[in-house]
């Protein structure tokens, strides 16, 4: 079992305070937005065996056991994040496995360099991922229905949005939601900016269901992601809840600390809230047009006191165990990796003591024992 040294990612819409007031650190003032735990080539966590990509690396077998090095190759399929967003992120969407697999190919046959800002497939995986809040947690995520989109848009009096309104009540609900995106992230720059600029005004009067539109405009003035944003679901999580986003759902996260888990993967198509490119044919050949309830996940228990968190892929299996004061030991021994994440009280993994914030790898087959008074996250694979 290695105990993890963890990055900290200062991306700018990290909040300043959350990631440190978990870690019971000082605040440096500079946002301090994601701690990755894995074996990411982007900042693989560290052991006293090298860092978590050079020990898989050296033995995957032995780290990760026979069936997942068989089902997944040898490298960690996950990485597990705490998350801490103090303003929204960028509006995304992750291809499927196959889509993922096309576009890398397609990417390097043509010569695109890895790191050139218009490349969408960095790797040839999908990127399924979960969020269960630690906090209140707000986000974006899949379409709301677009009879009430046109109702909420047409409550702001804005008169260039008139167009949208009338699309949203004329069409199906597929092709009503592919003409509206389509229409946002093809206007004119700087009729959308006016647009834009009018509707967060309104939303910022009128408050209630707007307000969180509001917010984001004031991050992201003028950007027409700020439209693309009223067309999805805007739910809050509370401590324990969670949201799975599959492949081709449009989500984005706002506000609040959480545990992150995903498949191990960078492939991102952006849809507004970013200075970043956004290749709009591309991302709505990926985009589900399908509206829907966001479906927020609470955990299912288990009789020895796990709480799992069920998804649809095998990449990744998320769950804690909340440990009352003597509840003695727990044997969470698996023929999978498994990363352990402590983030409430104190717990014991074999021989480390955890805080909240601090982790470690167990390889497969691997003992781990845990005990102690706190919550700890389960991460490991399904095979």
């Amino acid at each position: 079992m290695d105990r993890l040294d963890n990055t900290v990612r200062p991306y700018a819409w990290g909040s300043t305070t959350a990631i440190p007031a978990l870690l019971g650190t000082e605040p440096t003032g500079e946002p301090q937005a994601e701690m990755w735990m894995g074996a990411h080539p982007g900042a693989p966590s560290r052991t006293g065996r090298g860092t978590l990509a050079e020990v898989v690396d050296a033995d995957p077998e032995k780290e990760l056991g026979a069936a997942s090095a068989a089902k997944f190759g040898p490298r960690l399929p996950f990485l597990l994040k705490l998350l801490a967003a103090g303003a929204p992120l960028s509006l995304q969407v992750h291809p499927d496995l196959a889509q993922a697999r096309a576009g890398y190919e397609d990417e390097e046959r043509r010569g695109v360099p890895l790191n050139a800002p218009h490349r969408n497939y960095k790797d040839a995986n999908h990127k399924p991922e979960l969020i269960c809040a630690l906090t209140e947690f707000d986000g974006l995520c899949g379409f709301r229905a677009p009879a009430e989109t046109a109702d909420l848009l047409d409550g702001l009096g804005v008169a260039s949005l008139k167009p949208y309104v009338d699309l949203l009540r004329a069409h199906p609900e597929d092709a009503a939601l592919r003409e509206v995106l389509t229409a946002i992230l093809s206007a004119d720059p700087e009729e959308m900016s006016r647009t834009v600029t009018e509707t967060a005004a309104a939303c910022d009067r009128l408050g209630g269901a707007y307000a969180p539109y509001a917010g984001i405009a004031h991050h992201y003035p003028g950007d027409p992601g700020v439209l693309a944003a009223m067309l999805l679901n805007h739910v809050r999580l509370q401590p324990g809840e969670a949201l799975f986003l599959g492949a081709g759902i449009p989500h984005a996260y706002l506000d609040g600390l959480g545990v992150e888990i995903m498949a191990n993967s960078d492939n991102v198509l952006r849809c507004g809230l970013t200075p970043k490119h956004v290749d709009v044919p591309e991302l709505l050949r990926i985009v589900r047009f399908e509206a829907g309830d966001p479906g927020i996940l609470r955990p299912e228990a288990s009789p020895d006191g796990e709480e799992v968190y069920d998804t649809p892929i095998d990449e990744f299996r998320l769950s804690r165990y909340v440990l009352p004061e003597g509840s003695g030991v727990r044997d969470l021994t698996l023929p999978t990796p498994q990363i352990l994440l402590c983030t409430a009280g104190t717990v014991r993994a074999g021989e480390h003591e955890l805080a909240p914030g601090r982790s470690v790898f167990v390889p497969a087959d691997e003992t781990a024992e845990v005990s102690g008074s706190g919550t700890v996250f389960r991460a490991t694979v399904r095979v």
